[in-house]
């Protein structure tokens, strides 16, 4: 106990190691659901669904306890939310790219951040961006989610009149799609611990029951192995210039995303301070996961908003992280039964999590017509255009056009200038 009270240094963030693991374990409880959630939306690109079970675990394991040790801060990292449905269907189903093309996206956006996390360059995007637009890049994301999450749930369905329209709501799978989000909805309403894995389950035995879904053959096997998608990226055709926006798109949202996860955890946990070191560190991290993530087969690591969970159990310092990646092993003895998982217990979490960050809007000031607008057309374009490349694109480049007509010269900078470039890169290669 001495030992783990000097190295992480337990008393002085007034802490003790059987908080850290109730902490650990709950922060595991929290975003359990990444396993069996991510390889259903990956699988869809044809990678084989075993095979990103065990890479998403061993991901969320290594990533998870790699931040613990170098960062010794309370964060969990796994693969996120959002970039996962964009890798599969704004590239792999959308543009038509093969999954190992899109792998080699995540490994060279994964090595740029890794450089990057080591110079100031990120202090200069986030002094760039503003903090508006920043808040609508999330909700826009959420939005793009949500949709795949209704889509999903047969909520909303294609129509050749009006491009969509609601689906058969009369149809029992599409009932039990409905009853999986108000179970998550009241869940996380009533602050329920690991109240996204609840509701998968809970969702589950109903579709069993009901004959809705077969039940599963057994709950625990061996790992499967990660040999058909670990290392199989192709880097060399990524490189083409039409890439270039898809490339720096993952590069920028995977970077806001993890800062503004690392600021909610950080003000409810008292880290991170202006200059922290500990932020560094925890950046460092976060793009070495991300390298490590394309290795193993799986899209963008971050850290993972659901470790403010363990910050509220009293979780301070790299132990609770720790603990978290431990009981992250355990996940990989459950394929048989993340198998048996109906796709409408899962796709109510995409439309729940879209709802957390969409909720980002709140905090926007739409009384500014040059905000409003940017960050109305980031939004509603990610959802309608399916890519959150032209929907972050369309958002900077509107930006800086209406600050110069309206003469707002101080809203402009050379990063805003910058990204506003890149985004016209975007639609002329679209």
């Amino acid at each position: 106990m001495d030992f783990l009270n000097r190295l992480f240094r337990l008393q002085e963030k007034n802490t003790t190691v059987s908080t850290e693991f109730r902490a650990g374990l709950s922060t595991f409880l929290a975003m359990m659901y990444i396993v069996p959630v991510n390889a259903s939306i990956m699988s869809l690109t044809g990678m084989p669904f075993d095979a990103l079970v065990t890479a998403t675990a061993v991901v969320t394991i290594i990533a998870t306890i790699l931040n613990g040790f170098w960062s010794n801060t309370p964060v969990a990292m796994s693969v996120g939310m959002g970039l996962n449905a964009y890798f599969t269907f704004g590239l792999v189903k959308g543009m038509g790219i093969p999954w190992q093309t899109a792998l080699g996206i995540v490994m060279i956006s994964g090595i740029i951040f890794l450089i990057l996390s080591f110079t100031k360059f990120r202090v200069w995007v986030l002094e760039s961006v503003p903090d508006d637009l920043r808040r609508a890049i999330s909700a826009g994301i959420g939005m793009f989610i949500a949709f795949i999450g209704l889509q999903g749930m047969g909520i909303i369905v294609k129509n050749d009149a009006t491009l969509v329209s609601l689906g058969n709501i009369k149809d029992a799978h599409v009932l039990l799609g409905v009853f999986g989000f108000i179970m998550a909805a009241l869940f996380y309403a009533y602050r329920i611990k690991g109240s996204f894995i609840l509701s998968i389950v809970l969702t589950s035995i109903v579709a069993w029951v009901l004959g809705l879904a077969n039940l599963p053959r057994g709950i625990i096997s061996t790992p499967a192995s990660i040999a058909p998608i670990a290392f199989k990226f192709d880097i060399m055709s990524a490189l083409t210039l039409s890439l270039v926006p898809v490339i720096i798109t993952f590069l920028i949202t995977d970077m806001f995303d993890t800062i503004g996860t690392l600021a909610g955890i950080g003000m409810r946990a008292g880290l991170f301070q202006k200059g922290s070191k500990e932020l560094q560190k925890t950046l460092e991290a976060d793009a070495a996961a991300t390298v490590i993530g394309a290795s193993l087969g799986t899209s963008t690591t971050t850290s993972f908003i659901e470790s403010a969970v363990g910050v509220e159990e009293g979780g301070r310092t790299g132990l609770t992280a720790i603990f978290t990646g431990l009981f992250f092993i355990t996940t990989l003895f459950f394929l048989p039964l993340y198998k048996a998982i109906p796709s409408n217990a899962i796709y109510p979490i995409l439309v729940m999590v879209g709802v957390l960050m969409f909720s980002e809007l709140k905090n926007i000031n739409f009384k500014d017509l040059t905000i409003a607008v940017s960050s109305f057309v980031t939004v509603i374009l990610m959802p309608l255009t399916y890519s959150i490349t032209i929907g972050l694109s369309a958002g900077f480049v509107t930006f800086l056009m209406l600050a110069l007509l309206k003469r707002e010269f101080d809203k402009i900078n050379i990063g805003t200038i910058t990204l506003a470039l890149i985004g016209f890169l975007a639609f002329i290669f679209h």
